[in-house]
């Protein structure tokens, strides 16, 4: 696995010039949070199209700045189209965008499961396709994703790939496809795993006393930082931990627990299993 070298707000790399528009396919959670990234970073407006039945008033206000939305496709000659939609509905949605794509687009699919050759079978013969599996802090310039690509993606179409999912946050490549079910177990919904940690570590701490909202302030001020001091240490989240345990002290009477033989490790393997087999049964 190796990480693309432009990180979005701290290399400050957008997507510069490209011909043709970027089609946005399905702006719920994952591509609104997509949508808010690329507008973040100053992505034009009228270079974007977005399909979307439902659309929000976030985005629908952006058609006030030169977006389309939910246009006729028949004149659009996309140079990418990002796939954002459920993968339930995968099998009906996609072969009607096939008239958007030919071997000069770039197909960039963000759903859980669906693999390659999925996508394959449903798009025009000798797609360039992508499939990444982002995650919702994109939507503040701090996601990752990792990606693959198909064949048929050539350097240019994969560097454009690289550049549009770069305007989220950090990007991952890898060769082998089956690592992206444990992908989107881990880094894909682990941002929930980080919400119920902060939601847990306030009940713990409104059954020690502390009144409820003052808990939930130091949990959510808690978790906030110290993701923080983790993104800016060059140390590996092991180092950091121990470098703030003073031994005998109140933290090291709390991780005794949390690194107990039944503690966060194994609850938190058991998670990423579930959650990586539930990636598979998608596919299928």
């Amino acid at each position: 696995m190796s990480a693309s070298a432009n990180a979005g707000p701290e290399g400050k790399r957008g997507l510069g010039d490209f011909a043709g528009p970027l089609v946005l396919v399905g702006a719920g959670k994952m591509g609104g949070a997509m949508l808010e990234g690329w507008l973040a970073l100053g992505v034009d407006p009228t270079k974007i199209v977005v399909l979307e039945p439902q659309p929000s008033a976030q985005v629908a206000a952006q058609t006030a700045l030169g977006l389309r939305l939910n246009p006729s496709l028949a004149d659009l000659r996309p140079a990418a189209v990002v796939i954002a939609i459920k993968p339930q509905i995968a099998t009906e949605a996609i072969p009607e965008l096939g008239a958007l794509v030919n071997t000069a687009t770039t197909v960039v699919s963000i759903m859980a499961g669906r693999t390659l050759v999925f996508l394959e079978k449903v798009l025009p013969a000798g797609a360039a396709i992508v499939r990444a599996m982002p995650n919702t802090p994109a939507a503040v310039g701090r996601g990752i994703t990792v990606a693959v690509a198909n064949q048929c993606a050539i350097g240019s179409q994969r560097d454009l790939a690289d550049r549009l999912l770069a305007t989220m946050g950090r990007v991952e490549w890898v060769t082998d496809e089956g690592l992206l079910d444990a992908v989107t177990a881990v880094s894909g919904s682990g941002p929930a795993y980080v919400f119920l940690l902060a939601e847990s570590l306030a009940r713990a701490g409104a059954a020690a006393g502390l009144p409820s909202d003052l808990a939930e302030r130091l949990a959510r001020a808690t978790v906030a930082g110290a993701g923080e001091l983790l993104h800016r240490s060059p140390l590996d989240a092991a180092s950091v931990r121990v470098n703030v345990t003073s031994p005998g002290g109140t933290t090291a009477a709390a991780l005794e627990i949390l690194m107990d033989q039944n503690g966060l490790d194994a609850l938190m393997e058991k998670a990423v299993a579930a959650a990586t087999r539930r990636s598979r049964d998608l596919a299928n």
